[in-house]
């Protein structure tokens, strides 16, 4: 086993061969005066203490522990570079920094980064030096101003009701990267199953009168080829797969690819990866998979974990996530507040499982348009990242964006954020706000935290209006446009003084009772293509989670799949042709 934590490669869906991880140990100092630069912690040699990175230092993973309030916290580490690693570019890469970063490399300052939730590269070649070289970062963060988007984070001493344990400073993979003077920047792979092919949009940093060629396969089966001239700064290929196997639930077919950069002078950049091969869309108001019918039985995720915060222990515990959830029944889930780390799609696309992706929205002043702006840049970074991944079948950038102290939303920052996400990628539904007080969306979804099964009825059963109407005069639902309920349940059972919503359950059984009496009606409504129940596990005192905390079941998860997974109104048995991933010769 490796001695450094979360050892995996950070990017699965574009791999180079040529990295270097740097979690593990650093020097670590608390600087809530944000006077460090002028104290000279720039040009020190050695900090005060010590912390393992990835994890945040208000966790246990951390070796700190600290959970009150860091305005700035500062790192440093010496790294040397292999041989292989001469005569080529240096990228330093953060997998998430919480809030503002900025990094020295031998004294020299490289650049800032803005942004809690995305990740982000900087060129350090120019500051290197042969042999041992010092890499120091400082991270502010002050998450009670209403500028900067903090999700769940809790913006009192304390965590309490649905906020939680903050996170400060570095909280994903740190990692060096290498590459040749040509090389590729980043790459958005776009499916299009009607036609059989898959759309490759490439970025590169000089690679003017350079080649590039894409391959792909599927089992070690050659399925395609493309050979294109770049444009400075870009190239686009599309590859005409001559062997078609669909990706979605139950099967999760993902097709392999190599981009080969080749410069004038015959050097070659070379990245790997994977995609998967599947198209989205509305039948009225059912949602198609591949041209199927598939309810969305979503849960949410709020991603935290006891001992890591924000932060997984193990790649392992990503991936165990989504088993859970896929034990009770669900078949996705909203990722909840929070930019999940590129690790977790990756299992997600390779386990076939449906994710909404969202932002950390909460803590902003919804109101106020100079907050708003710096989370919609983070957010465009926050999709050109994921854009690739086949699991993310929508987005939705904004969670209840409530009015606040007697003012009103900033309704046109939210309609220039959707239609941002809708310019950057037209291919999935995006909501715009989730649950409250919608201004410009492809989809109507409310939040109903109703634990009386019959008013429940009232309200979702089949036969009444397509969705309840929680704010008629702030939700400004289209007529025919598709709904669903994407937060219910929350139902409290903890033998805790923990806080959930509702009066709790006197009993297993009637909790069993109550959650099948609320999902049975969404499930029998066939106006609604999905739902969402809160939540998968508990989170430090919300106790309204199907597993606990540290993950054991609540209620055995034979008695719970049955309930979520069985077929809803909207789903049909007609399945058309190559849904379920069969293969099919190209029209």
């Amino acid at each position: 086993m490796s001695s450094i934590p979360r050892p995996e490669y950070p990017r699965p869906q574009f791999v180079r061969e040529g990295w270097m991880n740097l979690n593990g140990a650093w020097q670590f100092e608390i600087d809530n005066g944000c006077s460090g630069e002028e104290r000279g912690l720039v040009e020190r040699q050695t900090l005060s203490g010590r912390i393992m990175v990835p994890f945040c230092p208000e966790s246990r993973l951390s070796g700190v522990d600290h959970t009150d309030f860091m305005n700035c916290v500062w790192y440093k580490r010496t790294f040397s570079l292999p041989e292989e690693a001469a005569a080529r570019r240096v990228l330093l890469h953060f997998g998430a920094a919480d809030y503002r970063t900025r990094v020295w490399v031998n004294g020299r300052y490289i650049g800032c980064h803005e942004g809690g939730y995305t990740s982000f590269a900087m060129e350090i070649t120019d500051a290197l030096v042969p042999g041992e070289n010092l890499l120091t970062v400082s991270c502010e963060d002050h998450g009670r101003d209403g500028m900067q988007p903090g999700g769940k984070q809790s913006r009192q001493y304390h965590s309490h009701g649905c906020v939680y344990t903050r996170t400060t400073g570095i909280w994903q993979t740190v990692w060096l990267e290498w590459v040749h003077p040509v090389y590729i920047h980043q790459a958005w792979i776009t499916p299009d199953a009607a036609n059989g092919s898959i759309h490759f949009r490439i970025w590169t940093d000089g690679a003017h009168g350079s080649t590039l060629t894409v391959r792909t396969s599927f089992a070690g089966r050659p399925t395609g080829e493309a050979r294109v001239r770049c444009n400075p700064g870009f190239a686009e290929a599309v590859v005409h797969l001559s062997e078609i196997r669909l990706w979605g639930p139950g099967h999760p077919d993902l097709y392999d690819m190599t981009m080969i950069l080749t410069a004038p002078d015959g050097a070659e950049d070379v990245v790997t990866g994977y995609f998967g091969l599947r198209s989205l869309g509305f039948d009225g108001m059912r949602f198609l998979l591949n041209g199927k019918p598939v309810f969305q039985r979503l849960v949410l995720d709020q991603g935290f974990y006891p001992d890591g915060i924000c932060t997984a222990p193990t790649d392992e515990a990503l991936k165990r996530d989504i088993e859970l959830a896929m034990q009770m029944g669900f078949n996705g889930a909203r990722l909840h507040q929070k930019v999940f780390e590129a690790r977790y799609l990756y299992w997600a696309d390779h386990l076939g499982y449906l994710c909404w992706g969202e932002m950390g929205n909460w803590g902003l002043n919804h109101c106020e348009a100079g907050a708003l702006i710096p989370m919609g840049r983070e957010w465009m970074e926050a999709v050109s990242r994921d854009y690739s991944a086949p699991s993310i079948i929508g987005w939705c950038p904004f969670n209840e964006t409530w009015d606040q102290d007697g003012r009103r939303q900033n309704d046109e920052v939210i309609r220039m954020v959707y239609r941002m996400t809708k310019a950057m990628d037209p291919t999935r539904p995006c909501i715009d706000t989730s649950g409250n007080f919608h201004v410009e969306s492809d989809i109507h979804d409310v939040h109903d935290y109703e634990q009386d099964v019959e008013e429940w009825k009232r309200r979702y059963g089949r036969g009444t209006a397509p969705i309840y109407e929680r704010f008629p005069e702030r939700q400004r639902r289209r007529a025919g446009q598709p709904v669903f309920v994407s937060e219910y349940g929350g139902i409290r059972w903890t033998t805790q003084d923990g806080w959930g919503y509702g009066k709790g359950p006197e009993s297993e059984a009637e909790f069993l009772e109550r959650y099948r009496g609320l999902t049975d009606v969404l499930l029998d409504n066939p106006d609604h293509f999905g739902l969402c129940y809160t939540q998968l596990t508990d989170v430090e005192q919300e106790q309204n989670g199907l597993y606990t905390y540290d993950r054991r079941p609540k209620f055995p998860p034979e008695v719970m799949y049955p309930i979520m997974a069985r077929r809803a109104a909207c789903e049909t048995e007609d399945e058309p042709e190559g849904a379920g991933g069969e293969k099919l010769p190209c029209s």
